[in-house]
């Protein structure tokens, strides 16, 4: 247990650790399936949270908690230490609800956050998509987000400013890990065929309005002959 004095609260100061969520999902060879694998599985997988370009995170966070789908055995898996990471096999996507218990010196509750498990590409021409499902391309679908402790504890303020630091995604040439800049570009093409499929809702819509206008304006008119 803390202290009480450790336990008192830094006025007027708010602290923010980065970290990284999501998946990596990697198709199965039908010629090397691992044994004991379900006949339907198409898929091997794992999500997890940890720290950007892999650093600790553990001296902050106590635990992490994973909820898979209900059609798993034990759908809620939760780690004590790291890696804070969840690896199964399947064949369909869902969403995953991810809580973050921080130590006990925090003061703080958990706090959750969720993603949606992402087994196939998406964006790209249909020969690219057909190029990564033959090269059975790893699917990588994470996400940088920062953790907020406003007016942290006094030990927790300790903890945050003498252990880690704030690391933002590397951006050095041939960096691997969860940002690349292939990753980054797909991010790109996933938000601008986002767009263009909100224009196109757009577009039709307005079609439809203009339609409706017309048709309502040529049924006054028939009634205003009569």
């Amino acid at each position: 247990m803390p202290s009480i004095s450790n336990t008192k609260r830094v006025k007027g100061v708010s602290i923010f650790r980065p970290f990284v969520y999501g998946s990596i999902a990697t198709p199965v060879n039908p010629d090397r399936k691992p044994p004991n694998l379900p006949p339907d599985h198409t898929h091997q997988w794992t999500v997890s949270v940890k720290g950007v370009d892999g650093a600790d995170i553990s001296h902050f966070i106590k635990k992490v908690q994973f909820k898979l789908h209900d059609t798993y055995a034990n759908p809620l898996r939760t780690c004590e230490s790291p890696p804070f990471e969840v690896s199964e096999t399947g064949w369909g996507e869902f969403e995953i609800v991810i809580k973050i218990w921080f130590v006990p010196e925090s003061g703080e509750k958990p706090q959750s956050c969720f993603h949606f498990l992402k087994l196939h590409p998406y964006v790209g021409d249909k020969a690219e998509l057909e190029l990564a499902r033959q090269q059975r391309r790893p699917v990588l679908s994470y996400v940088y987000d920062e953790l907020a402790f406003n007016e942290p504890t006094e030990a927790m303020y300790d903890i945050l400013t003498s252990k880690g630091s704030a690391r933002l995604p590397s951006r050095a040439r041939g960096a691997r890990g969860e940002f690349t800049e292939e990753s980054e570009a797909m991010e790109l093409d996933r938000l601008n065929a986002g767009i263009q499929i909100v224009r196109e809702h757009i577009d039709k819509a307005r079609e439809s309005l203009v339609a409706k206008e017309k048709a309502v304006a040529e049924l006054k008119a028939e009634r205003e002959k009569k």
